[in-house]
């Protein structure tokens, strides 16, 4: 997997900060990280980490230095916008352009890097390489293309007279480049060809529906409990992205799916709490811990009625409610999966979203609504972590290292520790006494280059958020 690194020069010593590694281990007062062009060489106390003579010195003293922060899966190219017609036909041709403005607003915002799980993918390209040549600035960019499997925008033509056939194809292709639902109808060996080719396509990862979406409509649409790929052909699909060294992650919405893709040796999935009227079990907790696998969460604030549960511990449900209509195994889900330790990371469905979109009631978003807005719901994502247990350490990390390692780039990414690429944040107040301070983005540096990034605007009207304003978006 390709990792962006730019030209960046000299040797630069940020001193004074409490330094936060996200190793886990405790803090480093008045600590010292040592850079050298794009690589950090030395992180340690002052007595541990001599300065250099030569060294460019920034004094940090009464801030705090952490790694770049990351979102482990966003839509670049806004999903809830997909569903609209005018969307669609009015950017058909700027799809790369917006993908370049939610980078740019990520960035600015301290998210250094992103992983993009379902978009256009010959637009993500393109926006990749303007980041990664440095055409322009924004969050080093990693991409799926489509979920494999998925019918990505138009799904029944008849109900889609308004747009043309050519139109929806068109639309269609782009999204799925061959990754699309024809899938499904293949042999294990076949599956294993075509996702060897499709990892040859120039995507960084692989992210495939093991169950289909939303509530039953019809055999193409919904049935959220029906396994779309049996588990010999998943085992296809796990084994190509494998073997072509690309990680590989599921879009799940049922205990059993999750627990076939866990077994499988998937090495994360996206929304794993959500496993709808159907309880997570036990032992898939088990393979999580035992494999590393890593939980996407998508986790929202909770209600005042819920936030009362979870302090109580009236929360627990029993496996006797299974298939019971009306009833949500979420918030029991993902209350087990902290206490049992199983890593998290954020992952929140963000990007931009089309003004007309967001005009409507229903406000459709990863989080619902504003808070699928990319550079605000990675906040909202972390404060109901908090919420559901863990701690500021936990949601540092799930921000940062359990990321990286999820989409294996730990070795250069995720800690702020000698060898790994410079990505780092710095922040005016604690993120340890209280993760909304996470907020308080000071300064961006992206491969030991400090970036301020100018966002080129597309969608969103309003100024994106620069990075010493620390107010609620």
């Amino acid at each position: 997997m390709r990792i962006a690194e730019w030209d960046a020069k000299g040797l630069v010593a940020y001193i004074g900060a409490t330094v936060i590694d996200a190793t886990g281990r405790a803090p480093i007062e008045q600590g010292v990280v040592l850079v050298d062009g794009s690589r950090i060489t030395a992180v340690g106390t002052g007595r541990q980490v001599p300065v250099p003579s030569e060294a460019t010195v920034v004094d940090l003293t009464g801030k705090f230095l952490l790694p770049g922060l990351m979102d482990g899966n966003v839509h670049l190219v806004p999903w809830p916008s997909w569903t609209y017609i005018e969307f669609l036909a009015r950017y058909e041709d700027r799809f790369a352009d917006i993908a370049v403005e939610a980078a740019q607003i990520a960035l600015s915002r301290g998210f250094t890097t992103v992983f993009d799980s379902m978009g256009p993918l010959d637009a993500l390209l393109d926006a990749r390489e303007r980041i990664y040549s440095g055409a322009t600035v924004g969050a080093r960019t990693f991409v799926a293309g489509n979920i494999v499997g998925f019918r990505a925008v138009f799904h029944m033509p008849a109900s889609m007279a308004s747009a043309s056939t050519a139109f929806q194809k068109r639309i269609n292709d782009r999204f799925e480049a061959g990754g699309g639902p024809e899938l499904a109808w293949l042999s294990p060996s076949q599956l294993y060809e075509r996702m060897s080719r499709y990892s040859a396509s120039g995507v960084d990862f692989i992210k495939y529906g093991a169950t289909g979406d939303g509530e039953p409509v019809n055999s193409e649409v919904g049935q959220a409990a029906v396994l779309r790929f049996s588990p010999e052909q998943q085992s296809s699909i796990v084994r190509a992205g494998h073997d072509a060294g690309l990680p590989v992650q599921t879009h799940t919405t049922s205990a059993e799916s999750l627990h076939i893709s866990v077994d499988l040796g998937c090495d994360a999935g996206q929304h794993a709490a959500m496993t709808g009227p159907s309880r997570m079990y036990e032992r898939t907790i088990e393979l999580m811990l035992d494999s590393g696998y890593v939980c996407g969460t998508q986790w929202g604030p909770l209600t005042a009625g819920q936030l009362n549960t979870v302090r109580d511990g009236s929360h627990a449900m029993s496996e006797d409610l299974n298939g019971v209509q009306g009833v949500d195994f979420t918030l029991d889900n993902a209350l087990r999966l902290v206490a049992a330790g199983v890593p998290q990371m954020v992952s929140t469905d963000a990007g931009t979203i089309d003004p007309d979109v967001a005009s409507d009631a229903h406000q459709w978003g990863g989080l619902g609504g504003g808070a699928s807005l990319i550079g605000e719901a990675e906040f909202i994502n972390m404060a109901a972590m908090a919420e559901r247990g863990m701690s500021a350490m936990q949601i540092v990390q799930a921000a940062t290292i359990n990321v990286a390692k999820a989409y294996g780039v730990d070795a250069a990414l995720g800690t702020l520790q000698a060898g790994k690429i410079a990505d780092m944040v710095v922040l005016e107040r604690d993120p340890l006494a209280d993760v909304e301070n996470l907020r308080s983005v000071r300064d961006v540096v992206q491969g030991g280059r400090q970036v301020r990034p100018v966002v080129d605007r597309v969608l969103t009207a309003a100024p994106a958020c620069d990075p010493g304003d620390v107010r609620r978006a």
